[in-house]
């Protein structure tokens, strides 16, 4: 007994909303005939069904007998609810204005049969469902409709008081109210008529309004399309404009650093040639050897930031390869420079490219030296970490140093502090990508006065493998 009532007050909004649905599914192109289709189809709807279910009750369940006239309301009644069901067909299939049209005119000839017909005072009643009909002419086709059905519709008042008359005079009766009654309901009428005019007039602007908005918008629109494109194109022509003076820049950095190169490959030549003894010659090979591994480090830079060059990965000791790489290192130093090296006997074993290890350190100690030219210390220390398992290595100078803003730019590619001509910017930027690659990290601080240290933590093979 409760649980019924409760179904039902829970279908019937899922049902009107299905009918609704139904209503609103009609081929219309127009946007505003397309709002006002599911009104216009359930008005119809009603007029198409509900005059017969009267009519129907009057003719088989009313005991009232029959009264003269009443054949022909029917036939009106009947022949306005076949139009309306006519009319919900056409705008179901797409024909909303020629719909609506063809109704409030056969609307408009059943008024005035109705009121030829019946007269004014038989048709008092009726008044309240023909304001709809101003309504929706005025809502639907336009103004020009809405005062046309106005001036019918006054003219069938007219007709009917006329009718009305004709009758009283006929049984001598007064006619003295008649006059009034239908001033009163044109008055009526026309105060609807009104309102539903400016209120159309007011949807009519609002939408004028807001279509002028959307064209606005679409120009907008347009005009920013246009100006997000120009910006694209100016942002590849500087992007363009950077990568040449990258170039440029690269272009000048490396023969600098490749001439310096030959002059010292060419002086420590010179100097084995003019060589006394074989100890001599001995340390000119060193030195052009040395100067040999800082050019091979320059193509290697070059290399590994176009990504070129194949890496290699390796088990080695990275003690061990600091160990060997002492004299190349000291050859790299000015001899105003003291290199210290704190390497633990136990092996520190990682996996990495040996060759691109070295360029790592020869990269930062060629920048440590540059930042004391006149003289200082390089301390080289490697650390085994257990938790995690990384090794550290810890590079540290007694130069210049660096304030906040170089610290934040020094692994961007191309930034150097070094003379126009004389640094490619790559160094520090090739090792941050290859230690970034390896899943390490690599860390600095510095301050001005108080040299650099640089911090790099690379996965030791036990954590490779672990």
């Amino acid at each position: 007994m409760i649980e019924r009532p409760s179904a039902f007050r829970l279908s019937a909004p899922s049902g009107w909303r299905g009918i609704r649905g139904w209503l609103s599914r009609v081929p219309v192109k127009d946007p505003v005939d397309r709002r006002n289709a599911p009104m216009l189809q359930l008005v119809l709807l009603m007029l198409g069904s509900l005059p017969p279910l009267a009519w129907a009750y009057r003719i088989f369940v009313a005991p009232a007998p029959w009264r003269p006239g009443e054949t022909f309301s029917l036939m009106l009644s009947l022949l306005l609810s076949a139009l309306a069901i006519f009319s919900v067909v056409l705008i179901r299939r797409g024909r909303f204005q020629w719909a609506v049209r063809q109704f409030m005119a056969l609307v408009a000839l059943v008024m005035m049969l109705s009121y030829v017909g019946n007269g004014f005072d038989a048709n008092r009643f009726e008044q309240p469902i023909q304001m709809i009909w101003l309504v929706i002419s005025g809502l639907m086709i336009g103004r020009r409709a809405l005062w046309l059905m106005y001036g019918w519709t006054v003219l069938t008042f007219a007709v009917g008081a006329w009718r009305d008359v004709e009758a009283k005079i006929a049984a001598a009766t007064s006619t003295a109210n008649i006059t009034g009654d239908v001033a009163i309901s044109a008055i009526i009428f026309l105060f609807i008529a009104v309102v539903v005019d400016r209120s159309a007039a007011a949807l009519r602007e609002s939408l004028s309004e807001a279509t002028k908005r959307g064209d606005q918008l679409a120009r907008a629109n347009q005009r920013l399309q246009a100006e997000i494109a120009e910006r694209e194109r100016v942002q590849h022509q500087l992007i363009h404009s950077q990568k040449v003076e990258a170039v440029g820049r690269l272009a000048g950095g490396v023969a600098h650093d490749f001439n310096h190169l030959l002059g010292l490959v060419l002086g420590y030549a010179q100097r084995g040639q003019r060589a006394p003894d074989e100890e001599e010659k001995q340390k000119a090979l060193i030195g052009v050897e040395s100067a040999a591994r800082r050019a091979t480090a320059v193509s290697q830079k070059l290399l590994s930031f176009s990504r070129r060059d194949v890496a290699q990965p390796e088990v080695f000791d990275v003690s061990a390869a600091l160990r060997e790489m002492q004299g190349p290192l000291r050859q790299l130093f000015d001899p105003s420079v003291e290199i210290v090296f704190d390497l633990p006997e136990q092996s520190a074993l990682i996996h990495f490219d040996r060759a691109q290890f070295e360029l790592m350190i020869l990269n930062i100690a060629a920048n440590a030296n540059y930042a004391m030219p006149d003289g200082g210390s390089f301390h080289v220390a490697v650390r085994a970490l257990s938790q995690p398992a990384r090794v550290a290595i810890e590079l540290r100078d007694t130069g210049c140093g660096m304030d906040a803003e170089t610290r934040a730019h020094i692994f961007e590619p191309f930034f150097t502090t070094k003379p126009r001509g004389q640094g490619t910017g790559l160094g520090l930027a090739v090792i941050h990508d290859l230690i970034l690659n390896s899943e390490g990290s690599i860390e600095v601080e510095s301050s001005p006065g108080n040299g650099a240290e640089f911090f790099i933590h690379l996965p030791s093979v036990a954590d490779i493998h672990g």
